[in-house]
């Protein structure tokens, strides 16, 4: 894998996880308590055996930027690196990124070094687990200029996706993004029996999309992102004007896999995690998930009702709290008699000092944390909230799409973003 370099794309603004990027970047979104997005695509890397990454970021990058550097520190002998690309204004360009095909045009430059053979790039905002030799074996084996990793879905989740179609080689020779329309649906169905016949279990899932995961040989990659007018996204210009130039192999992956694009998807992936039977094991020995290392004490648990919750490093949670199928972030500190369901608190930066406690007190400022008696379900409560006493945060008008100055909620759920106050026996 030496001759392989990963760019990972950072994301534009986030939008459709806002406010849990009003502070932060997308791949700085914390995830199952103790890690950041950003973590999964550079794990799957190293795992594979790939130790040489670039992230390009653009938007909110510092605390992303902070994370990297004190978590990727790559042995100085074998020459690996996990480096930033943060868009910059230089000779040829000085444009912010215009998407993600134009934020990996503007660092050609990085990939110039002859003993660079492919270029493997990946978003930085999904979920899942894949080796990327065997990626590369099916890559290299085919003689494709580019592969795409594909995964089946069914027919109602095709107008979220780029949908194509293989010939028995597995090579793409047909491509719609997110189809609607009933005749292009009917052209891009694939046989369930030849899915079976390659490894596959269609289980109703008919359809093949593209999980935007593209290795490209160096050379091509340089020709499809000089041509002009120049194309600006991968998946909606780059991909479809490139299957019929060239010759473009998919690679079949069937396991698990989310893009957390969205506080709905965020919310449930993440919830998920919970279970008896969760669809993606952190805690499986194969393809561990890497993370900074934070030195915190173990969680302390008094005297509370746990069902089906995940708890991270340095928490404590006090008598009477009853936790339901829920995330806890690490420090997070909860009070007496607090009541959580489905819900994802992620957590806080620091520990509070008794003399800053006492001086909240005398403010009538709650502390980092939840505060006793209070009620939450189906929430996020963002980094470093100060929940009060007596709080309940139960979407009571059930809403499902509004902004107040202190939450916001997306479909039915309730966001606290990062460091709000909200005072005791509140109702949301």
């Amino acid at each position: 894998m030496r001759d392989v370099v990963c760019m990972i794309l950072g994301g534009g603004r986030g939008t459709r996880l806002y406010p849990l990027t009003k502070h932060r970047s997308k791949p700085a979104v914390p995830l199952a308590g103790k890690y950041r997005l950003i973590d999964i695509p550079i794990s799957n890397c190293i795992n594979s055996g790939l130790n040489q990454i670039y992230v390009l970021t653009q938007f909110l990058s510092v605390s992303l930027h902070r994370h990297i550097s004190n978590t990727y520190k790559m042995d100085q002998f074998h020459g690996g690196f996990v480096e930033i690309l943060a868009a910059q204004q230089t000779i040829e360009s000085a444009d912010w990124y215009q998407g993600t095909a134009d934020a990996v045009r503007q660092n050609l430059r990085y990939l110039q070094d002859e003993h660079i053979r492919d270029v493997l790039i990946l978003a930085g905002d999904q979920l899942y687990r894949m080796d990327f030799r065997r990626m590369l074996e099916v890559h290299r084996r085919s003689s494709a200029d580019i592969t795409v990793a594909v995964l089946p879905v069914h027919e109602e989740q095709t107008s979220a996706f780029g949908i194509l179609r293989l010939d028995a080689e597995g090579h793409v020779v047909d491509f719609v993004e997110k189809p609607t329309k009933r005749e292009q649906l009917e052209r891009l169905r694939t046989d369930p029996a030849w899915m079976e016949r390659l490894g596959l279990k269609p289980q109703g899932r008919t359809y093949l999309a593209s999980m935007g995961i593209y290795l490209f040989r160096k050379e091509i990659l340089f020709d499809v992102l000089q041509v002009r007018p120049p194309y600006t996204d991968f998946g909606k210009d780059v991909f479809p004007n490139s299957y019929r130039k060239y010759r473009v192999q998919a690679f079949l992956f069937d396991g698990y896999w989310e893009d957390l694009g969205t506080i709905k998807a965020y919310h449930q992936a993440t919830l998920a995690l919970c279970g008896p039977n969760p669809p993606f094991e952190f805690h499986s020995p194969e393809g561990v998930i890497y993370t900074r290392m934070r030195f915190l004490p173990a969680s302390r648990v008094l005297g509370a009702s746990i069902e089906n919750c995940l708890i991270s490093d340095g928490c404590v949670v006090r008598e009477g709290a009853k936790l339901v199928r829920s995330v806890l972030g690490v420090r997070t500190q909860l009070g007496r008699d607090v009541y959580l369901r489905d819900t994802i608190v992620i957590g806080a930066d620091r520990y509070e000092t008794e003399e800053e406690k006492q001086r909240n007190l005398e403010l009538g400022i709650p502390n980092i944390g939840i505060g006793e008696a209070s009620v939450i379900e189906r929430a996020i409560i963002d980094k470093d909230c100060r929940i009060g006493r007596q709080v309940r945060i139960i979407n009571e008008r059930g809403l499902q799409d509004y902004e107040a100055p202190n939450y916001v909620i997306r479909d039915g759920i309730v966001v606290i973003p990062k460091s709000v106050i909200i005072p005791d026996g509140t109702v949301i």
